[in-house]
């Protein structure tokens, strides 16, 4: 039986999470992980579908592997497979094709020679209730939520994703505290919308938090979060909270009130820049995330303008920006007033310097600081030196220490200075 695999997973930590439960399903079967395609019976790509780039990507990840190694079998899983179907078979380089929700049954298909299996992700009601215990990762990551249920204008996810489906508050409870009783520090919360969690199920996001803050895990992270579902609440029981760790990702998309309203964004920029002020007074040295499409669809030189002075004036720490890209079969693909390419990506270099500048404020304020930082299992590959990720999202390389004994433990350091996004400290 040929029945080594390689399997690459794109985009989203939900995307990587589901990656390692694939893997995990396909040896539990007697398939076998290689580490190089070229070992490889099957090519298992768990593709994403957040921008037009991505899919491009997948198809070409798809086709150079089959031109190098042609007897290899491809099978195509994720986003672009749940969206584009069993067309994608119609190309020479794609074996298989497999949806989001049927690509934990990757090997049993496989070995039934079942070609393409896409289930209508639309009508999938409950949440797929998987675990993995990875114990060579620092960080535990749990997938809390999948789906979407808003429909943003430019967004193809819950065409790709479905509906908003939540895991019981009691498996969560019990995956983060198993996670801890196998070594863990820290767990970071995934999905594809998690402050939509509860919402099929009668509960809340703050429900969630607070049943989480009564686990044994001594921190948690938790992933991207409109802000509208930031709520003071929510900000009373975090800014109290031991466990949590202060680093906020909040999905924005525009700084532009007009922009946001032909997004489908139900809030202004006045509202997450005041929200961006509260959170910065609760909580020290914060670190503020962000999202921001350049050049969607009738931004004109004015928003843009708008965008960058709002940007400019916000507490963000850093802003993670991308072209807008045309998703067939969404609102914003039929609206007038596209923006051209070249603009679009000289609006996105504007907004990654003004991410640049903003970071390296960030990272100032935080010299001579002491944080609470979890080191990593393994070192540095490139210095040899420890490494670690501190409570508010900050890469560090620990100085003139190399003892393992500190492996996947938490400790004080004192961060002395920094060079790109990178931080030299020492343990105190």
């Amino acid at each position: 039986m040929n029945n080594k695999f390689y399997i690459k997973s794109m985009g989203c930590k939900s995307n990587q999470f589901e990656g390692s439960l694939i893997s995990k399903n396909l040896i539990e079967l007697g398939y076998l992980p290689v580490d190089n395609s070229s070992q490889a019976d099957y090519y298992i790509l768990n593709s994403c579908s957040v921008t037009h780039k991505s899919d491009n990507e997948a198809l070409y990840l798809l086709r150079n592997i089959k031109h190098l190694h042609p007897n290899i079998k491809t099978v195509l899983t994720g986003c672009v497979a749940q969206i584009e179907k069993e067309n994608l078979l119609e190309y020479n380089y794609i074996d298989y094709v497999f949806g989001n929700d049927d690509k934990f049954r990757i090997g049993e298909y496989l070995s039934k020679n079942c070609s393409s299996v896409v289930t209508d992700i639309m009508n999938i009601d409950k949440f797929n209730y998987q675990t993995i215990d990875d114990v060579s990762k620092t960080r535990y990551s749990l997938k809390i939520q999948d789906g979407c249920d808003n429909r943003c204008a430019y967004c193809i996810i819950p065409f790709a994703r479905g509906k908003s489906r939540s895991a019981d508050a009691e498996f969560i409870k019990t995956e983060i505290n198993k996670a801890s009783d196998n070594g863990f520090k820290e767990v970071v919360l995934t999905g594809i919308h998690i402050g939509q969690w509860g919402k099929d199920i009668g509960k809340t996001f703050v429900d969630l938090i607070r049943e989480i803050e009564t686990t044994n895990i001594q921190r948690y992270r938790l992933g991207s979060l409109n802000p509208l579902e930031i709520t003071p609440e929510l900000l009373n029981i975090l800014e109290q909270s031991e466990k949590f760790c202060p680093h906020f990702h909040l999905s924005l998309q525009s700084a532009c009130n007009k922009t946001l309203k032909s997004m489908n964004r139900f809030y202004t920029v006045e509202y997450y820049l005041d929200q961006i002020e509260d959170i910065r007074s609760r909580f020290k040295n914060v670190f503020l995330g962000s999202d921001i499409i350049a050049g969607f669809v009738g931004e004109s030189d004015e928003d843009f303008k708008i965008t960058i002075n709002n940007l400019n004036k916000s507490g963000l720490s850093k802003i993670h920006t991308f072209p807008y890209s045309v998703r067939k079969g969404t609102q914003a693909e039929k609206m007038d007033g596209h923006v051209p390419d070249d603009i679009k990506q000289k609006r996105a270099d504007i907004i990654k310097e003004i991410s640049h500048d903003k970071f390296e404020v960030f990272a100032k304020s935080n010299l001579e600081s002491v944080r609470s930082v979890l080191i990593e299992k393994r070192p540095d590959k490139h210095t040899g030196m420890l490494k670690g990720v501190s409570d508010n999202y900050l890469n560090i390389l620990i100085e003139n220490i190399s003892d393992n004994i500190y492996h996947n433990t938490i400790q004080p350091v004192r961060l002395k200075n920094f060079k790109g996004e990178k931080f030299l400290g020492e343990i105190v």
